[in-house]
């Protein structure tokens, strides 16, 4: 009986252990792992595992060997294999691709954000690259990665013809203000705005793409003063304190509102993965029909991806472009040098020499990231070369060709929020000046 006893608690002394710091946390934010209790120089695969909003699952694992204590430390142990490699503990989320045999050409985004993304981390014995399902685990912890922090208010805004939702931080305001414009895949997209919030900054992402009985023939610069117009009169909002954040056609619209628009005067502003040679001076009905008569310059590739960066070259007519010398406030531009969807590489080096002539160069910060892509997204959010995408110009539905490669674009992603957060904070937290 007591060499029995004694059998069952040695056992349960040596059960491996994975401990995962902090359980519950924001999205940007990092978490450690450490696993003990194994034998000494074990082979072991760290797996993460998260179902989407889309109901779709994703995974990501790394290839590890315990130390001579039986430990392997996230921050400290090099995975050796996998989806990542390197002293990357976060690699177990930005490396997460969809597991094998699930629809083609997807993307990972929160569609509910007062639900967190819940990952499964396990660990396994020995060095496995699938079947993860028919395996039993050593041990097993979840993590919570939440969009909003606690305290933060969601408030619908339905004026008009104007939708989308303001996000404000905890605690008794006013705060400054950020109007947040994603790109051409439509929709009301909340979760940078929520984060934006938990940062400190009351955000309103914007639905500008023909929302319910808005006609894309009414969707042109009006629109966005009146969206600029409800942010700033909000009572929670600092009135002088504003910046407009854009991605994609979110950042042409900055660029041609914060150019040419009487209404919109911010602090700052940020542009990801945007360009000047698609300038909102209309509607975007008519921006449409304009990239409808260059159809001809997409080019679709051996894997029939479609390459789009050529197509906003085709529009390099002088007249065509936004005036940036104009830009009166200090603008930031975020970019990936291997952007297949937007040239803003190009078109930030010809913004920068507009600028540097018409005298307002010192404005201009620009930020180039080697091998990422056009998705610039939040922190540890997976990496898309390429997924499904509906033009909106032609209601086609294709595979759209991001670019970037997934370690670099890991790496811009974590780095460019920083800077971004920062940017904000220094142009909208200081005394208003006048540039």
């Amino acid at each position: 009986m007591y060499s029995l006893y004694r059998s069952m608690s040695t056992q349960k002394r040596t059960c491996p252990l994975l401990s995962v710091q902090p359980v519950r946390g924001l999205v940007d934010e990092k978490f450690q792992f450490v696993v003990t209790n194994l034998p000494p120089n074990q082979k072991v695969t760290l797996h993460s595992l998260h179902q989407s909003d889309d109901k779709d699952f994703w995974e990501a694992f790394g290839h590890y060997v315990s130390d001579e204590h039986g430990s392997v430390t996230g921050f400290k142990h090099e995975s050796l294999g996998g989806t990542y490699e390197g002293t990357e503990p976060m690699g177990l989320l930005w490396s997460m691709r969809p597991i094998p045999g699930s629809r083609h050409g997807l993307r990972l985004r929160k569609r509910d954000i007062f639900r967190p993304m819940e990952v499964c981390i396990s660990v396994y014995s020995g060095h496995l690259f699938q079947g993860f399902s028919q395996q039993t685990p050593l041990t097993t912890s979840v993590t919570e990665r939440w969009y909003v922090a606690p305290g933060v208010k969601r408030v619908n805004i339905r004026k008009k013809e104007i939708r989308g939702t303001l996000f404000l931080p905890p605690g008794p305001g006013p705060y400054p203000g950020v109007l947040d414009l994603w790109g051409a895949g439509g929709g009301l997209v909340e979760y940078r705005s929520a984060l934006l919030a938990s940062h400190g900054f009351a955000s309103m992402a914007l639905e500008y793409l023909a929302p319910e009985d808005l006609r894309l023939e009414d969707t042109d610069a009006s629109y966005f003063e009146k969206a600029y117009q409800i942010l700033k009169n909000h009572p929670m909002v600092k009135k002088d304190h504003l910046a407009v954040l854009g991605l994609c056609l979110g950042g042409a619209i900055t660029l041609s509102m914060v150019s040419y628009s009487k209404v919109i005067k911010p602090q700052c502003c940020v542009c990801i993965s945007g360009s000047h040679l698609m300038p909102v001076d209309k509607s975007l009905s008519e921006l449409f029909e304009e990239m409808k008569n260059h159809a001809d310059k997409l080019y679709v590739n051996e894997n029939n991806q479609v390459i789009h960066r050529n197509l906003i070259l085709s529009l390099t007519c002088q007249s065509a472009k936004v005036d940036v010398g104009r830009i009166k406030c200090p603008l930031l531009l975020v970019n990936g040098d291997d952007d297949q969807t937007i040239p803003a590489v190009e078109s930030a080096e010809d913004m920068a020499m507009m600028m540097e002539k018409a005298g307002n160069r010192h404005l201009l910060e620009i930020l180039t990231y080697p091998d990422a892509g056009h998705l610039i997204e939040p922190p540890y959010s997976p990496h898309f070369r390429a997924t499904n995408y509906k033009l909106e110009w032609t209601k086609e539905r294709i595979v759209m060709l991001w670019g970037g490669q997934t370690k670099p674009h890991a790496y811009a992603q974590e780095d460019a929020w920083k800077k971004i957060l920062a940017f904000l904070w220094q142009h909208l937290s200081a005394p208003v000046t006048s540039f």
